[in-house]
């Protein structure tokens, strides 16, 4: 039977890394292009095209795979199966309809709840205590295809977004070694979702990125979580950008705020209390306009950064 496996960031590889080394015939990668990144804009690989390329197959990486000739070129490859893990496109009919046994998708989330680009962020930001991952077959619309099987993971109360990542990257790679050897023979039984019980993760923006100090301290906290070891969450002072990439977990809430939301309260070794719609949040790692991230104790003992100064 041939694979074509279609993934791109870190999510995807151990699925790839699992099929190879199970024995099954991956004769094609296909991953997002070389992307430049960094401040020198340096093209980068991708995880997947670095772990493809490092077992020895080949890689195809089309700017957009709805276009005839990427379609061609993959078609020429014959799959039996497609397997798809963090791909960063949606897959045309004309890819659908390719392989005899479908195409699969490792999503990370359980279906049909958070369908979309950024399911495990958001679960975060939204404060879920579980998530998990759905194998799935891989139809037109978004995320709707039918349900192979699912795995709970439960979210822990100081997981990051890259935890998470790491954990269903791993959890999803054990559900598809689990179901290959029947995937292997031929289409199986699957569920359909339920499309009223939907809801949807949307690729994050800059204003998702953006902390509202007028929100509970639980919610910025989260916020906070689920946006690192990313973009990370992000304020204003002094006009300039002031990224927030990690807090105490809050241990209570209060009916209301010392001083009005965004107001600075403390700056000290042990970082920067900041007052929030319900309360106070401390800040543990900062990164001023122009500067690394460092740790706000370290912060403190340089900044200009007083108490009554005020966040936005």
């Amino acid at each position: 039977m041939k694979i074509v496996f279609m993934g791109t960031p870190a999510f995807a590889v151990p699925s790839l890394k699992m099929l190879v080394e199970e024995g099954y015939d991956v004769v094609a990668v296909i991953t997002q292009p070389d992307r430049p990144q960094g401040r020198k804009k340096t093209l980068m690989p991708t995880p997947v095209k670095e772990a493809a390329l490092s077992l020895g197959l080949p890689v195809l990486q089309p700017e957009r795979l709805r276009r005839p000739e990427a379609v061609a070129e993959l078609a020429a490859y014959e799959p039996d199966l497609i397997v798809t893990a963090a791909y960063g496109q949606i897959l045309p009919k004309s890819v659908l309809d390719l392989p005899k046994n479908g195409c699969v998708n490792v999503h990370g989330s359980l279906l049909p709840k958070y369908r979309g680009g950024a399911p495990i962020q958001r679960c975060i930001i939204n404060g879920e205590s579980v998530t998990g991952v759905t194998l799935m077959y891989m139809a037109e619309g978004l995320d709707t295809g039918d349900m192979i099987s699912r795995v709970e993971v439960p979210i822990e109360d100081e997981d990051t977004a890259g935890d998470l990542f790491e954990k269903l990257s791993l959890a999803g790679c054990h559900l598809l070694k689990t179901e290959m050897p029947r995937l292997a023979k031929g289409r199986v039984e699957a569920a359909k979702q339920n499309d009223n019980e939907a809801t949807y993760a949307p690729n994050l923006t800059r204003d998702d990125e953006r902390i509202d100090w007028n929100a509970g301290s639980r919610e910025i906290y989260n916020r906070i979580r689920g946006l690192v070891p990313f973009s990370g969450a992000f304020t204003l002072w002094n006009g300039e950008t002031f990224k927030v990439w990690a807090a105490a977990k809050p241990l209570a809430s209060h009916s209301s705020a010392v001083k009005a939301p965004g107001t600075v309260l403390v700056v000290n070794e042990r970082g920067v209390e900041v007052s929030t719609g319900d309360g106070s949040l401390l800040l543990t790692s900062v990164q001023p306009a122009g500067k690394k991230a460092m740790s706000a104790g370290d912060f403190s003992r340089g900044a200009a950064m007083s108490p009554g100064t005020v966040l936005g």
